[in-house]
């Protein structure tokens, strides 16, 4: 068996989330059942990048893991497009063994046995401003399938006022889940600079929101990678 990998990179920093700061490498699949609208991973999620994809066992994937990180155990971030198409189980045990830790974010559309093994599983549905829809049997299927895992959280991206309603909807829908909001980045070209004062404008845009409504159940974080980073690709 082979996994379709967009990329691996690091270690960095987790740039957003429940683990965010934390020192990561990334494994990125390749292929997705979502297209949103604002979408910053293209490249590990259009079909037509699929011949950029690099084709990898298991083994191979853990031996980069273990390259970049020096052979010094951290947390492997299993991320996408939608990595919930594949299967990560052998990746997950094979670092299991070797005392890495293993999170992973997706859409929640596709439930998978193996999200039982990680440390972390980041839900993320999207709202509607993405033009996705979300299909919340698939994403309670998720969530029974993730029943042994240490950590299951939600994560929703904000670009609107619709879109923060619809995350205040989710919420009440998943009180037990804890759950952190992002302010949308529009700007995902990775050749073009973040304009940081538009990005912190809609961060506190978010804070206040929150702040105004009284609703003190998320947590609100901004993408820290991208504070620093920009839009460039694996970091």
């Amino acid at each position: 068996m082979t996994l379709r990998i967009a990329e691996i990179f690091g270690p960095t920093i987790q740039g957003e989330g429940a683990l965010i700061g934390e020192p990561t490498v990334f494994v990125r699949a390749g292929g997705c059942d979502y297209r949103c609208s604002w979408c910053d991973s293209l490249h590990a999620v259009d079909s037509e990048n699929r011949h950029d994809w690099a084709k990898m066992s298991a083994d191979e994937v853990f031996d980069e893991v273990c390259r970049l990180s020096g052979g010094k155990p951290l947390t492997v971030s299993i991320s996408g497009g939608n990595p919930a198409i594949q299967d990560f189980a052998p990746l997950i045990r094979l670092g299991h063994a070797a005392g890495y830790g293993f999170a992973c974010e997706t859409q929640g559309s596709i439930a998978k046995p193996w999200f039982g093994d990680l440390d972390t599983l980041v839900l993320s549905p999207k709202p509607p401003s993405s033009g996705e829809d979300t299909d919340w049997s698939s994403f309670d299927a998720c969530l029974k399938a993730a029943e042994a895992c240490e950590q299951v959280v939600m994560k929703i991206v904000i670009f609107d006022d619709a879109d923060y309603a619809w995350a205040k909807e989710a919420s009440a829908r998943y009180p037990d889940l804890p759950l952190y909001l992002q302010p949308g980045n529009p700007e995902v070209d990775p050749e073009l600079p973040v304009d940081l004062n538009q990005a912190t404008d809609r961060l506190l845009w978010l804070i206040e929101k929150v702040t105004a409504d009284q609703w003190y159940t998320p947590r609100v974080l901004p993408q820290l990678h991208v504070l620093v980073w920009g839009n460039k690709r694996g970091v």
